[in-house]
């Protein structure tokens, strides 16, 4: 009984998984007015009507994508930060996680530009969760200033830069196996380039 709830468990979120990359496509491309339920459900080939078996609406969707995308920013931080080095490597490692994250199977991920289309809990959630991790983000540049490896610079203005370009991905990336590899070989290099000594 146990393996047959763990194996349910296991499909719904896996479909789950599926529904919100989908749903981070649609947003992407058309923002969050300009997609309806019936646009992820067409690329499921579900009926939209399947979709609140997973969701509630359109706009827990959209929380729900950005959720996501702010675990996956934590998540690659995090794992960056625990493989050690200076600041300078560290930063490095975690665009280039993070940049495999979008360009590789966890991608699409969503873009954090409808923020206010959120329902007031969720957005202060998600403002939240997105400036906390900005600032973990700054830390490691900062610690990349004292150690030397990293230029001294506004870190909060070069963080911002870096997050911006890197959180556009989404825009220009649109599935070719070849823009991905190249993307995720050379993207985190072209970021970091002005920031050695």
């Amino acid at each position: 009984m146990a393996t047959a709830t763990t194996g349910a468990t296991r499909a719904f979120g896996d479909k789950r998984e599926k529904l919100l990359r989908a749903a981070a496509r649609c947003f992407n491309e058309k923002g969050y007015s300009g997609t309806s339920l019936k646009d992820v459900a067409v690329q499921l080939g579900l009926t939209d009507a399947a979709l609140y078996y997973y969701i509630d609406g359109k706009r827990q969707l959209v929380y729900e994508c950005y959720m996501r995308a702010a675990d996956i920013g934590q998540r690659t931080l995090a794992e960056a930060i625990a493989e050690g080095g200076n600041g300078f490597d560290t930063a490095r490692r975690y665009l280039e996680l993070h940049v495999a994250a979008h360009c590789g199977a966890e991608g699409p991920i969503a873009i954090m530009s409808e923020i206010p289309s959120l329902e007031p809990e969720h957005r202060e959630e998600i403002l939240r969760r997105s400036r906390r991790h900005s600032r973990e983000f700054e830390l490691v540049l900062h610690r990349g200033i004292e150690d030397g490896s990293i230029i001294d610079c506004d870190v909060r203005m070069t963080g911002n830069a870096i997050m911006g370009a890197v959180n556009w991905i989404p825009k220009w990336f649109h599935g070719d196996p070849a823009v991905a590899a190249d993307t995720v070989r050379t993207f985190p290099d072209y970021l970091m380039r002005g920031l050695r000594p």
